[in-house]
Formats: structure tokens, C-alpha cells, sequence
């Protein structure tokens, strides 16, 4: 093994390599803006899960929103699915092309609990992406806890690779993504965001992952309606906006299943799961 590769080369070849596998957003964190930062606990550091740490690089694959509309259906829980398995098999294969240059480095699995039931008593992760790819510089937080990106809104899963390798780091984005519609905290099937004064709601995890237990149950986990509402992204220009849909679906289907502007989404919903 070997150090030749220089910085910049070594954040080239991160970059080209993540692409190539499938990651459409890569981004860079110095471990020291978790400490200026200091949103959590010295315990969800990355330098307490990998010592040596030095960079995090986190990777984001979209979400497609057709798909995410027809939310809760098979349809979307295997684009789910789809969206852990790459970010996984990209992540690993990027960490050992950095260990066999010869830096220290792993990968935290993109959701980091075994079941979602775990979530109910203790909703949290030992490592958040979120805030990974906010000091990478891939997006803000909004007012529905997730990362929104220029790119994809709140439409994009992440993983992150802590490495002991010093890589020049990417400017945090500090114009706010959020534009503080709350037209996630309305469309929310529990009303887990439970204020409106603050950028960031506050939350109530423990009834949303009570939920998510329902539908994984019902087999069509998980939820996503937060994120598919959001009108942000450049996704949007492609997929078009459906806020008046969105805010209407509820009222409207509990009066007229059948109505015609959300049959395929309904239709979606009828089969290959309870």
C-alpha cells in the first residue's frame, strides 16, 4: 500500500469512482465542524466510531418522484430498497479503494438499525448522515428534520465513508434550502411536526416510527410523504409540481377512492402489499 496519491488527485479519484458507481452528489467534511457546529452529542462524532478520522465523505442517490407518489406501495418500498443497496455496495467499494491506497477508512450503513421497531423507544441512529452532508456541504436541514438539496429537495439517500485521509473540504451551503411552507407538517399522515415557529419542527420521532412500524407490517414501509411533498429541487422541473394534489389527496380519496386524478397512484397502492 501505498500514500503517492495526492490530496487533490485523491478527492478527484473519490469523486470520478462514486459517479462511475452510481452516486449522484458527493461531498466532503473536515471532522471539525462537528465540534463547531456542535448539533450533537461528542458520541455521534465520527472520530468516536473510527479515531483517526479525518474526512467524511458522504454520497447521495435520488429518489424518483413518480415513484415516491404512489407512497405507501410497493412500489416505492422497493425503490427504497434499490436506493440502500447501492448506496451499501458504492460506499464499501469506494472505502476499500481508499484502504488500498493506504488510508485508514469504513463506511456507516445509510440507516444503521436493524428493524424499524428499534426506533420506537430509541429514535435515533449511532451516526447521522444528515448532518454529514450538511457539513459536506450537500444541503441545509428543513423543516421536516431531512436534508434538502439543491439537487434532488429532501429526495436523496445518503451514506457516509469516515477516512483517516485529510481531503480538502467542500463549502457548507448557508443560504437556507427551506423555504418554510410546512406543506410537510401538513400532509404528515401523524402530525408529527408539532410547531411552526422554528426553521426546524419540532418532532414528534416516536409517533412517526410507531407508524412506520404499521407499514412495514402492512408491508409497504416506508412512509415519505415529507419528502415527497416538498416543492424543492431541481427534480421538480422535470417531474413538475403537485401541490394542490398533495394537499387535496386525503379530503378527496375519503370521498371518491376512484377519482380519477390519483387512479395510478391508487392503483399503485391495490396490489403487492396489505
Amino acid at each position: 500500500m501505498g500514500r503517492s496519491i495526492g490530496n487533490q488527485n485523491l478527492k478527484q479519484y473519490i469523486v470520478r469512482k462514486a459517479k462511475q458507481l452510481g452516486a449522484e452528489i458527493v461531498g466532503f467534511a473536515p471532522v471539525s465542524r462537528w465540534e463547531e457546529y456542535n448539533e450533537t452529542k461528542p458520541s455521534f462524532f465520527p472520530q468516536n466510531i473510527l479515531p483517526n478520522t479525518k474526512t467524511v465523505i458522504v454520497l447521495g442517490v435520488p429518489i424518483l418522484i413518480p415513484m415516491l407518489d404512489t407512497t405507501p406501495s410497493i412500489v416505492y418500498s422497493e425503490l427504497y430498497n434499490t436506493t440502500n443497496r447501492l448506496l451499501d455496495d458504492i460506499a464499501y467499494k469506494i472505502t476499500v479503494a481508499i484502504n488500498a491506497k493506504g488510508y485508514q477508512s469504513i463506511f456507516f450503513p445509510r440507516d444503521g438499525y436493524g428493524d424499524i421497531s428499534v426506533l420506537v423507544p430509541k429514535p435515533e441512529a449511532a451516526f447521522s448522515h444528515v448532518f454529514a452532508a450538511k457539513y459536506a456541504g450537500l444541503g441545509t436541514i428543513g423543516y421536516n428534520h431531512t436534508l434538502l438539496t439543491k439537487e434532488f429537495g429532501p429526495r436523496v439517500r445518503l451514506v457516509s465513508i469516515l477516512t483517516e485521509a485529510e481531503i480538502a473540504p467542500d463549502q457548507i451551503i448557508k443560504r437556507e434550502l427551506c423555504i418554510k411552507c410546512e406543506l410537510c407538517g401538513k400532509c404528515c399522515p401523524t402530525s408529527a411536526f408539532t410547531t411552526t415557529e422554528n426553521l426546524i419542527a419540532d418532532m414528534d420521532k416516536t409517533k412517526c416510527a410507531v407508524y412506520h412500524e404499521q407499514l412495514k407490517k402492512e408491508l409497504h414501509y416506508p412512509c415519505g410523504v415529507c419528502i415527497k411533498v416538498c416543492p424543492i429541487g431541481d427534480d421538480r422541473k422535470l417531474f413538475g409540481n403537485n401541490t394542490r394534489k398533495y394537499l387535496n389527496e386525503k379530503k378527496v380519496l375519503s370521498r371518491d377512492p376512484s377519482n380519477a386524478e390519483y387512479s395510478g397512484w391508487e392503483h399503485c397502492r391495490s396490489f403487492g402489499s396489505k
